[in-house]
């Protein structure tokens, strides 16, 4: 059968492209081996949300909700599954109508290039003008001794095996192992974070990673940073991680392991016959997403960068609208990030000193949520907004969040960044009391010395 188009990869880049496509008058296949979504719905984003919101509401009813008296709460890991399950399914059974209503063909097998313009599936050859490389990412599995040992998971195994544990050890302190030790813990399990870099969520503002730091260990979580795993070893139903600490030898045992170090390009397999240019497993791409085969591009995961699920959509829908002559409706960049802790983490554009490493003036205003009404409201802990700008333009480069619906905030900031708003105009419209978009406002005004409900923030 030829298509005008084959995407290999149903997740949310591979979707949006496919959906895209068929917008624009091509006729696109969708070749996925697995449930539609990929892993963000089925494995990643989405149930590890709905557990998160499970966890965290169970959190609320232990510390006490004020004018609330609860009797009894106790994990119910059966209900938990079975919500997570409803809430993937519901998703996904929207995703297959949606391209069922776009008459995009979805093919249940696996795909393999084998030529510029053909794919091999299920024993039958299909050829399209282009094809487009949506295949994702998996966990990566360093070559440490005994990562292979019963009990030894990833958090794909991980989420379909929602049950109590009383200790795990999350090898990773990156997103993935940082919100699903919020989950476990809430739920009353003794979790360890062993990290090798110098501290968790590394790549998130270093306020931030410290504070979740102190967040974490409030709720008894230990945490070893700069800490290398040389093995893994197993005894009386217990696995065993041995790591260097502060020059020390060190281990730390639990019913479970989690293996948290990150995801690599789901590329292995996915060609025979026909070789694009590669670098470490990722698919060299350029600014048109074409590979060096240009009938042959990709997205996402497949070509490395930052790995998230609107990273993907975004490059699905620009990489289709340039290989058909549009201008891309989508920017390329900046691309938020969001944790999904208690409080919420968001980030976007540029920190501070990464600015200033680039030889920016910057001038930075924070607002500590303390004072926000509706932080009061909901419970207060410790919050901020931060925003960097430059100083002498007074254009926003950048916004890191901790705080409540941090997620939700992050896009009005995102937009600013991407549009390359100004101080001034970021206070022009008036934002609704009490919110916590309210602490956007603040923000600004104490990054140049004025704030209505806090003392004036020291300029850097």
């Amino acid at each position: 059968m030829n298509y005008d188009l084959i995407v290999i990869g149903g997740g949310p880049g591979g979707f949006a492209a496919a959906v895209k496509a068929a917008q624009l008058g091509k006729k696109a296949a969708v070749f996925e081996a697995r449930e539609p979504g990929g892993t963000c719905l089925n494995r990643g984003c989405i149930p590890t949300k709905a557990l998160m919101h499970s966890s965290q509401l169970y959190q609320e009813l232990k510390e006490g909700i004020p004018g609330i008296t609860v009797t009894s709460a106790a994990p119910d890991w059966p209900g938990l599954a079975a919500r997570k399950n409803e809430v993937v399914e519901t998703l996904r059974g929207g995703m297959a109508s949606l391209l069922k209503s776009n008459k995009i063909d979805l093919i249940h097998a696996k795909a393999v290039i084998t030529g510029p313009n053909t794919v091999t599936a299920g024993g039958e050859t299909y050829e399209a003008g282009h094809i487009l490389v949506a295949a994702g990412s998996i966990p990566s599995r360093p070559p440490i001794p005994g990562l292979d040992l019963p009990g030894v998971v990833t958090s794909d195994e991980l989420l379909d095996d929602i049950s109590p544990r009383e200790t795990m050890v999350i090898i990773g302190g990156g997103v993935i192992g940082v919100e699903l030790a919020t989950v476990w813990a809430a739920m009353g399990c003794r979790i360890v974070i062993v990290e090798a870099l110098e501290r968790i969520l590394a790549n998130l503002d270093r306020e931030i990673s410290q504070s979740m730091t102190m967040q974490l260990k409030k709720q008894g979580v230990e945490i070893y940073t700069s800490a290398m795993v040389s093995k893994l070893t197993q005894a009386e139903g217990q696995v065993t991680v041995h790591f260097t600490y502060k020059g020390e030898e060190q281990s730390a045992s639990g019913q479970t392991v989690l293996a948290a170090m990150g995801r690599r390009a789901n590329t292995a397999g996915l060609f025979d016959g026909v070789e694009p240019e590669m670098n470490r497993g990722m698919l060299a791409v350029n600014e048109k997403y074409e590979t060096s085969i240009p009938s042959i591009l990709a997205i996402g995961d497949a070509i490395g960068g930052i790995q998230l699920a609107h990273k993907a959509e975004a490059e699905g829908v620009r990489a289709v609208e340039l290989l058909y002559g549009h201008q891309p409706s989508r920017a390329s960049a900046p691309i938020p990030s969001c944790v999904y802790t208690s409080p919420e983490i968001a980030q976007t554009g540029l920190t501070a000193d990464e600015a200033k490493a680039q030889n920016i003036p910057v001038l930075t205003g924070k607002y500590v949520m303390g004072g926000n009404g509706r932080t009061v409201i909901e419970g207060g802990g410790r919050s901020f907004i931060k925003l960097v700008f430059h100083a002498d333009t007074h254009v926003i480069l950048g916004a890191q969040l901790l705080c409540h619906r941090a997620t939700d905030l992050i896009s009005e900031l995102n937009t600013a960044v991407t549009l390359g708003l100004t101080a001034e105009q970021l206070m022009t419209p008036i934002r609704p009391h009490p919110t916590f978009a309210e602490g956007i406002s603040e923000a600004v005004e104490a990054a140049f010395g004025v704030s209505i409900h806090s003392a004036p923030v020291k300029k850097r």
